[in-house]
């Protein structure tokens, strides 16, 4: 079975993925008369070059994944920037793979939000749906919209199966 390491979710490390969008060690300046600490521009939201338009949607899980997890699919968004930011502060897990004609499994990397960090892809980023750890989460999105198709998806053989353990609870051999 094949299996990856937890990656820290920094900045640095998500780098050649996209924006870790946190408030963590960030300037800010003051607005509103001095009440409120803006922390400006933590991510870019990238639209593409025609008719396409950021927009804001909420996704909510009612039920949590279950665990372990078999990666299916990848999908990438061609257009535009796609943003996870989440809403209830419960952690989530982000499965992510470097732009390419299709993806490379092995190169995979899998992060865990905290729940204060959110996530902005870049454009062709290909990444697994959402994953989360706990039921009821919910997770703002800032992504693209317009008249270009701007979601592709590339499903796994079982024979290639990846799979991903909880990272709160015991890893079971050959799990990510």
């Amino acid at each position: 079975m094949k299996h990856l390491t937890l990656t820290p979710l920094t900045a640095e490390h998500f780098a050649p993925f996209g924006d870790v969008i946190s408030t963590e060690d960030k300037d800010f300046f003051l607005i509103n008369s001095g009440s409120t600490e803006r922390y400006h521009s933590l991510a870019t939201v990238n639209t593409g070059a025609d008719d396409g338009r950021a927009i804001i949607s909420i996704f909510r899980k009612p039920v949590a994944d279950r665990f372990p997890l078999q990666v299916k699919l990848l999908e990438r968004h061609p257009q535009g920037s796609q943003a996870f930011i989440p809403l209830q502060r419960k952690p989530f897990l982000i499965l992510v793979a470097p732009p390419a004609d299709a993806p490379d499994p092995s190169a995979m990397r899998l992060f865990l939000s905290d729940g204060r960090q959110g996530v902005n892809y870049h454009a062709g980023v290909w990444h697994h749906p959402l994953i989360t750890l706990e039921d009821d989460d919910q997770l703002l999105i800032v992504d693209r919209q317009g008249q270009l198709p701007n979601c592709d998806e590339v499903f796994f053989d079982d024979a290639d199966a990846w799979w991903i353990a909880h990272p709160f609870q015991e890893k079971e051999e050959g799990t990510l």
